[in-house]
């Protein structure tokens, strides 16, 4: 049965009740769920446990290698391949490097934090199995939903849609894959 469908999807009509309606799921125990929003709210944020970004440590990564990359190709363009003394400077002149390396550092890192933010989203995404509920299309106008994936170990189609139902919930709708 849970191979059959994605989950279990309650539509709200304010942002406080669904925020009480996860916070009452997650009680309960249900760790695989979701919730969709017109506008953020930050305490769903922490109802939801989504603190944990690797979006910075990507971006230093980034940065970190893009000033490897500049500094390095300087050097090697410099002091190995084409070593020219010019009135009379050390071959291995760091300060001339400076510009180079800080430029490919703020470029690498704006590169990793798009790349970084796409993958770690799961961008692009044509598709998804909640846009397959009808009234889904309100979610980006007026309207919240909290989902409750099947793959929830606690997630049985009958009590999980029982208790959303109790949850003032507006419409509670099976989400097909």
């Amino acid at each position: 049965m849970k191979a059959d469908i994605y989950g279990v999807m309650a539509e709200f009509d304010n942002p406080t009740a669904l925020v009480n309606a996860t916070r009452a799921v997650r009680d309960r125990g249900y760790r695989k769920l979701d919730a969709y929003t017109p506008f953020p709210i930050e305490e769903l944020n922490d109802v939801l446990h989504l603190h944990k970004n690797k979006l910075p440590l990507i971006v230093l990564a980034g940065g970190i290698l893009g000033g490897l990359t500049g500094y390095l190709l300087q050097y090697f363009v410099t002091v190995i391949y084409f070593p020219i003394n010019v009135g009379g400077r050390p071959l291995h002149s760091w300060p001339s490097y400076i510009i180079i390396t800080f430029e490919l550092t703020i470029l690498f890192g704006a590169i990793s934090t798009v790349l970084g933010l796409l993958a770690l989203c799961g961008l692009p995404m044509p598709y998804h199995p909640v846009f397959n509920v009808p009234r889904f299309s309100a979610a980006s106008r007026d309207r919240f939903f909290l989902c409750i994936e099947a793959t929830d170990p606690l997630f049985d189609k009958q009590r999980t849609s029982g208790l959303l139902a109790t949850l003032e919930a507006k419409e509670v709708s099976e989400v097909a894959h």
